[in-house]
């Protein structure tokens, strides 16, 4: 059954530049505090999705030239929300339950940790402070980051697809790939991260096979507020 789900989400995803990794739910959980587990039984299907450097050209801009017309206040966070909305069609005879990375509780907790969600699906390997050894940082706060075998740090975590319905009692879990594999690099990946984050130099911290275009840079570099006209959009479709 995972299989079959698994390759009707590839193929209506992946044309738009967007991965969806499967995990159970009992996987996520099992590595959380309680008030951040996820509401379902353990052996419940899940896909957390991703998207790659593609992803701007394949889905963001045919999107937003198809919705001039329309209302938009983020364009990213609303193409992503239609395209993993439309995926319910796909799928009419179960149910659908769709979580996105920008999305709160009452508590102002988020709905779901992506980072996490990636790892125990082994879509991208989360690199934090306990991974390593000689800690450098002292009473610093340390964030940590996704890093994945292909991108490197050129993607993100947009949602979840969640399939109440759908119970995979025998799912084997993949690991991640931990790609950054030693002391100093995870060091240097956090540093970077962590106090550099804006210069991306985190996102080259493995040999990556595909990054974002210079114009995708430039959108995401860009305030959010200026974002608009980057794509074509005059001001009043804020």
């Amino acid at each position: 059954m995972e299989r079959r789900v698994a390759e009707r989400l590839r193929g209506a995803l992946g044309p738009l530049g967007l991965e969806p990794h499967a995990f159970k739910v009992g996987w996520y959980n099992a590595v959380l505090q309680p008030a951040f587990h996820l509401p379902y039984p353990d052996d419940t299907l899940a896909f957390v999705i991703l998207s790659t450097p593609s992803m701007f050209d394949k889905a963001l801009k045919p999107y937003v030239k198809k919705e001039r017309l329309k209302i938009i206040r983020d364009p990213v966070d609303q193409c992503i929300s239609y395209h993993l909305s439309r995926v319910k069609e796909k799928f009419p005879d179960q149910r659908v339950d769709v979580m996105f990375d920008y999305e709160i509780l009452p508590s102002r907790k988020p709905k779901f940790l992506a980072q996490t969600a990636a790892h125990v699906a082994g879509a991208a390997y989360y690199y934090q402070r306990k991974d390593v050894k000689r800690d450098p940082w002292g009473k610093k706060k340390i964030y940590g980051v996704c890093i994945h075998p292909k991108y490197g740090g050129w993607f993100a975590i947009r949602g979840l697809l969640l399939f109440p319905d759908v119970q995979v009692l025998f799912l084997e879990q993949p690991a991640p790939v931990d790609c950054v594999s030693t002391e100093e690099k995870r060091i240097e990946l956090l540093e970077q991260f962590n106090f550099h984050w804006q210069d991306g130099r985190y996102r080259d911290i493995i040999e990556v096979k595909e990054r974002y275009s210079e114009e995708q840079r430039v959108y995401f570099a860009t305030p959010p507020a200026e974002r608009f006209r980057l794509l074509g959009l005059t001001q009043e479709a804020q």
